[in-house]
């Protein structure tokens, strides 16, 4: 078997601090945001400076947490809330026979003050994913007319969003103090549904989430349909 070895050439800086709640697919979430930090020797303006004509580009990474995991000709993608095994190669699992991933990220900007560094957003990359190529989105190809996938045929339905006063608060703080659009992150995240599907609707049950340095967490509201209640933002850790 033959076997190749690559080089990263980035790591991404992103919102998302643990894999839990990170969206399915990329551009589920626009507020979504990460940089995406060169490393030498690519971290070059040359080796990037046209991209900045390109709204959109592909990313392809390392499931970096999935590595040491064995992979198998049949798994439980996230899409189905783990509750069928599909074949591997007609999934995005991240657990694969080489853990690579494939993203379209949309490029709002690149800043060459400290090395090289992309500004993307409506990502679904986990903190510290080691990038290994850049490509540009080329929306005459990239665009398929007619394409079909009757395993994943529409997007998943959307679940209702609150927030607690508290929450609520921590949501106007970040805007106004940090310009972060944090109450838009976490409804574009949780209207989702990212709770694992086998999962019976528990009012008592808490679940969380790490969203830059916070500690977001939420519930089920028993109202004859899944609402979501966010009901604490705290710094994490605290």
């Amino acid at each position: 078997m033959t076997t190749f070895s690559f080089d990263t050439i980035g790591i991404v800086h992103s919102c998302f601090k643990e894999k839990f709640a990170i969206p399915r697919q990329s551009g589920l979430a626009p507020a979504a945001t990460a940089v995406l930090e060169l490393l030498e020797p690519f971290a070059k303006k040359e080796a990037v400076l046209e991209l900045e004509s390109v709204s959109h580009i592909w990313l392809q990474f390392v499931f970096h947490q999935s590595i040491d995991r064995a992979w198998t000709a049949r798994v439980r993608p996230p899409r189905l809330g783990g509750n069928k095994k599909m074949a591997v190669f007609a999934t995005r699992s991240p657990v694969r026979p080489n853990p690579i991933g494939l993203s379209v990220v949309k490029l709002d900007g690149i800043d060459y003050s400290d090395g090289v560094k992309l500004h993307l957003s409506g990502i679904d990359l986990l903190d510290g994913t080691p990038v290994l190529d850049i490509k540009p989105y080329l929306p005459y190809v990239d665009v398929v007319k007619g394409a079909v996938n009757d395993l994943a045929a529409s997007k998943p339905e959307i679940v209702p969003v609150g927030f607690s006063e508290q929450a609520e608060g921590v949501c106007k703080v970040y805007e106004q103090e940090k310009n972060i659009k944090l109450r838009d992150l976490i409804i574009q995240v949780l209207q989702q549904d990212p709770r694992p599907q086998y999962q019976q609707i528990d009012p008592q049950r808490s679940y969380g989430m790490r969203l830059y340095d916070l500690d977001v967490r939420w519930r089920y509201l028993d109202l004859g349909s899944c609402q979501i209640e966010v009901y604490e933002i705290e710094q994490f850790g605290s």
